[in-house]
């Protein structure tokens, strides 16, 4: 399905708009998502083995953590995006045009790939004081900070802080910019202006308080009812689900993805 939504976005040249090409870079991040842990997953499964190696660890480590950050950036740059074309329609050109859009993506790719060489390196250089095997189906930051010694994991914690403190700011500008723009819509005297924000409005959101959900369940859930079985099917959902739902929200709820797919089919 991302895949599609890509061939989309380049043939059918009514999706050369800001909005799809913001969208184009969350189909290829969530490809990248599931690419990272799914398949080694399945190899796994099916020569009946858990092993991995030290730098296949780190580097799974490293493109999970580029490609997550990179998403949530990628869905803040896409709240701003809607703000701006219901509150400030008339700017829409000036404020996202074509260079405005490119650099605004690339600080999104490049935030999550500092964020994720600052965990790999952090990460991998504590000295591992409880032996070598990752209660995990994938190598995850939580899950390997739990075989370092306890007096060497302060520092990832102290990184692990200030990412979900930049997550924590882009949800505040995601849920503001929100405020602003129902304040908008509600204010439209046209049916037709509402279904029109609304269906442009409600992926975006769907796709956010998907991302943010799991992510604070699989986070913040209490230590008291942690379980290796909890564990497993908590990081399935936020590694799994949201990527692999994402495609499906978007072109669900947007006639013009629908009209490019037929075409393409046809």
């Amino acid at each position: 399905m991302d895949l599609i939504n890509g061939l989309n976005f380049t043939c059918d040249h009514r999706l050369h708009t800001p909005m799809y090409f913001f969208l184009l870079n969350l189909a290829l991040l969530d490809l990248g998502c599931i690419s990272i842990t799914v398949p080694k997953a399945m190899a796994n499964s099916l020569w009946d083995t858990r092993t991995i190696s030290y730098q296949g660890c780190a580097a799974q480590v490293l493109f999970f953590v580029f490609f997550f950050g990179s998403e949530f950036s990628i869905l803040t740059v896409m709240a701003y995006d809607r703000y701006v074309a219901i509150c400030k329609p008339l700017h829409y050109g000036s404020l996202l045009g074509s260079r405005a859009c490119a650099t605004m993506a690339a600080a999104a790719w490049g935030s999550g790939f500092l964020q994720a060489v600052l965990h790999m390196a952090n990460t991998f250089s504590l000295p591992l004081c409880h032996g070598n095997a990752v209660e995990q189906f994938f190598c995850e930051i939580p899950q390997i900070l739990k075989l370092s010694c306890s007096d060497a994991y302060l520092r990832e914690f102290e990184l692990l802080v200030f990412s979900f403190s930049l997550v924590f700011g882009s949800f505040v500008f995601i849920v503001i910019s929100y405020v602003q723009i129902f304040r908008v819509v509600l204010r439209m005297p046209s049916e037709q202006g509402w279904h029109k924000a609304f269906s442009t409005c409600l992926p975006h959101l769907a796709v956010v308080s998907l991302f943010v959900s799991t992510v604070m369940v699989a986070y913040l859930k209490p230590p008291s009812i942690s379980s290796p079985c909890l564990d497993l099917v908590v990081s399935v959902l936020y590694s799994v689900v949201p990527p692999a739902v994402n495609p499906l929200i978007y072109s669900m709820r947007n006639q013009e993805l629908k009209d490019a797919l037929r075409k393409l089919m046809n």
